[in-house]
């Protein structure tokens, strides 16, 4: 299973999710892979094949086994729902 988080260096709302992101990944034991999107226009395109433009923007999360995605902000508890834990 691959859970990504898609993000921007400058993003406010990818930076509230940092220390969110640390409590799911001791919590669960899992790891989310991060792409950074705003500088790196391979992973842009990575996250607008997972996307469809259904977000068009970041923090953009998505799970490649269950093909679940959170476009925005979520708590630890929708980390866990959206990984399947």
């Amino acid at each position: 299973m691959s859970l990504i988080n898609f993000y921007g260096t400058e993003c406010p709302h990818c930076k509230t999710m940092e220390p969110i992101i640390a409590v799911f990944e001791k919590e669960t034991g899992l790891t989310v892979e991060r792409k950074e999107v705003w500088h790196d226009q391979d992973n842009m395109k990575v996250m607008d094949g997972y996307d469809k433009g259904v977000c068009g923007g970041v923090p953009y999360f998505f799970n490649t086994e269950t093909g679940k995605s959170i476009c925005g902000e979520a708590t630890v508890e929708e980390l866990k729902e959206w990984a399947g834990k």
